[in-house]
């Protein structure tokens, strides 16, 4: 069942990496068990035991069935979280559904809900229309240096 789990290294058995989970983890306040991966930046995912995502390895070791065709989801939002109980195996369509999106885009805009959804529109008016006011201005330019170009001919 281990060898399912890409990135993980050979060496590992169920019993010794089910040790190194726990050793390289804390458990928090709220009940999530945090991993402490080979990165030094907390919040995001972990890769332990070679290449392999910590909550990946985690689910594949302490829940088991893991499925390579499903995605192994956090019911807690807390992307290096590996408490058993916080993870399940979601197809990507399910995982894309239930994932939180913030009521601002990544520039600080208000989004706006789309009526035919109910969810928050993927990029918001602002920075849509300002990409398109530098797509216009882009071909502008280029228009303008093949007018330049052809008329030196």
């Amino acid at each position: 069942m281990l060898s399912q789990v890409n990135g993980l290294s050979r060496h590992f058995t169920e019993d010794s990496l089910r040790q190194h989970l726990t050793e390289r983890s804390t458990r928090r306040d709220d009940g999530c068990l945090i991993i402490h991966g080979y990165g030094t930046q907390r919040g995001v995912y972990q890769k332990v035991a070679g290449r392999a995502w910590a909550h990946i390895a985690a689910y594949a070791v302490f829940v088991g069935g893991y499925d390579p065709d499903l995605e192994v989801d956090h019911l807690c939002n807390v992307k290096d979280c590996v408490e058993p109980t916080h993870l399940r195996q979601v197809s990507h369509a399910e995982n894309c559904r239930t994932r939180a999106q913030g009521p601002t885009c990544r520039n600080g805009h208000d989004r706006e809900v789309d009526a035919s959804t109910g969810r928050y529109r993927r990029t918001c008016r602002a920075c849509n229309r300002d990409s398109q006011r530098r797509w216009r201005e882009r071909q502008a330019a280029e228009v303008a240096l093949a007018r330049g170009a052809y008329a030196r001919m």
